[in-house]
């Protein structure tokens, strides 16, 4: 009995980059990506395990070597739209939030549950860790281009930053391919 359920739900890669390991959270936009056990070469978030930061200070001090589960940060399209709306700007660039990947058809998209499936069409699996929650970084990267835009991304972004992931099997994508979402078969937890 398969623990994962397909949906009826595919994400299309509309958009790629890559964010180098020795820059900051922009992004370069690229046609392809290969992933491997580690996440992308060379970019920013590779790496099996990772140093913990704050966004986990309450399980470990800061530095501690864990598992690397946010070796890709994968938005949606429609959730931008909605954050550039309310930013009131036309468009938000994924380049500055540091994307590995934008999808387009998946709806409520960084609510996805935690240990979905993203599979691509040559078998690349991509594990959802949890949202991504904004931060202040990215607001930064788009005041450069916009000012006195910056500070509000994080307020419009609150429920739509997307998810980070990791990489449960290697592969590759491209600008077209499409993703099928899997989610765990089980019950909401209801303590």
């Amino acid at each position: 009995m398969p623990v994962l359920l397909e949906t009826e739900f595919k994400g299309e890669v509309v958009w790629a980059g890559e964010t180098a390991s020795d820059s900051g959270i922009s992004a370069s936009v690229v046609e392809a990506l290969t992933f491997g056990f580690h996440g992308i070469s060379g970019e920013r978030r590779q790496g099996e395990n990772r140093a913990s930061c704050v966004r986990v200070r309450n399980l470990y001090p800061e530095g501690t070597k864990i598992r690397n589960v946010r070796q890709l940060t994968v938005l949606s399209e429609e959730e931008l739209a909605l954050i550039a709306a309310d930013m009131g700007l036309d468009q938000v660039d994924p380049s500055a939030l540091g994307a590995n990947l934008v999808l387009r058809g998946i709806p409520d998209f960084t609510f996805v549950p935690p240990s979905s499936r993203l599979q691509g069409p040559d078998g690349v699996t991509l594990t959802v860790d949890m949202e991504n929650r904004p931060c202040i970084f990215p607001g930064r990267e788009i005041e450069k281009d916009h000012a006195g835009f910056g500070p509000k991304f994080k307020p419009a972004a609150k429920g739509r930053r997307g998810i980070t992931a990791w990489v449960e099997r290697p592969g590759h994508l491209k600008l077209g391919d499409s993703l099928r979402l899997f989610v765990p078969d089980q019950r909401a937890w209801a303590p």
